[in-house]
């Protein structure tokens, strides 16, 4: 298990690595100039090189990707071009939304996906497991933003129960935060709901053909005690991997809903850095994606080989 948890681990390391080589060199050979947009159009070239020298932009880019890997490694974030603040502070004020709108938009997913695509196994071909994959495909072609705008149209401009958008912050508001992160995250864990559903259904139904299966069954078990205890334990197993890359996958959506919603979140933060041209918000904020997945798939390795110790032997 070490052997096997050491080598993961250097390959996180390495992936590490490579992502950060890939945003730095993807943002370093955009178009645009972060001194051009700070001083505007009518910038003389003599100011405008003054400004590029202060932001470090005029030398090699390999030395500016070497101060800024180690200024990472040493707890050094960038400052931010637009708001003049480390870009630490920014990150973190705004994960406060993001990482909660995720965790909600996750548990909403889990919660209608497992018992669905259970209740479809068990009813195979039948109306109940028809009218369930129905309502998965048509999830599946939903676009997260179309969905978030037609929850809003119906719970928050005809119904009133919710907010058309907005973040009042936690500390003024706990629970209107809270209720301000309902419709969004809903949106979003309903689009993952109907991949994890199709994807539980589908294991469920064969696990549920296994022989271990026809013992217990054959035994005298209770039939729910077959299905939740023997079973689903087997089925989850593929719908684990599935659930580390939606959750990954999540933060990639949030850009998308935050800015449906108007979240100061660091969706929002990305989106907005990218129209200012803010390349050290960007960057680190697309490296900290990149390795909140690349991590997020670790832990998923890692519980995946407790689940079923076969995988440690490959």
């Amino acid at each position: 298990m070490t052997a096997w948890l050491v080598k993961r681990f250097l390959t996180l390391v390495g992936m590490l690595w490579l992502a950060s080589v890939a945003v730095f060199l993807v943002l370093f050979i955009l178009p645009g100039d972060p001194a051009q947009v700070i001083l505007g159009i009518n910038a003389t070239p003599e100011t405008l090189a003054n400004v590029r020298a202060e932001l470090g932009l005029d030398r090699p880019p390999w030395v500016q990707y070497g101060d800024w890997i180690l200024g990472l490694l040493q707890g050094r974030s960038g400052r931010s071009i637009h708001y003049d603040v480390p870009v630490t502070e920014l990150i973190l004020s705004r994960m406060a939304v993001t990482g909660p709108l995720a965790l909600l938009a996750m548990v909403f997913a889990v919660a209608f996906s497992i018992p669905l695509g259970i209740y479809a196994a068990r009813h195979q071909n039948r109306p109940g497991d028809l009218t369930v994959m129905g309502f998965t495909q048509l999830g599946l072609a939903t676009p997260e933003f179309w969905l978030g705008i037609l929850l809003m149209l119906l719970f928050a401009v005809r119904l009133g129960w919710f907010s058309a958008g907005g973040f009042p912050g936690w500390s003024v508001s706990f629970w209107g935060s809270l209720k301000a992160l309902l419709l969004p995250s809903l949106a979003l864990g309903l689009i993952r709901a109907a991949i994890l559903t199709r994807l539980t259904r589908s294991s469920m139904l064969e696990v549920l053909r296994e022989d271990f299966v026809r013992t217990a069954r054959a035994k005298g078990l209770r039939e729910r005690t077959v299905i939740y205890v023997h079973a689903l334990k087997n089925a989850l197993i593929p719908v684990i991997t599935i659930l580390g890359l939606q959750l990954g996958q999540l933060l990639a959506g949030a850009i998308v809903i935050e800015n449906v919603y108007y979240l100061p979140g660091i969706g929002r933060l990305v989106f907005q850095a990218i129209g200012q041209r803010d390349l050290p918000v960007v960057r680190e904020v697309v490296l900290l994606m990149a390795a909140m997945i690349i991590l997020v798939n670790f832990l998923v390795d890692v519980v995946y080989a407790l689940v079923d110790p076969r995988i440690r032997l490959e």
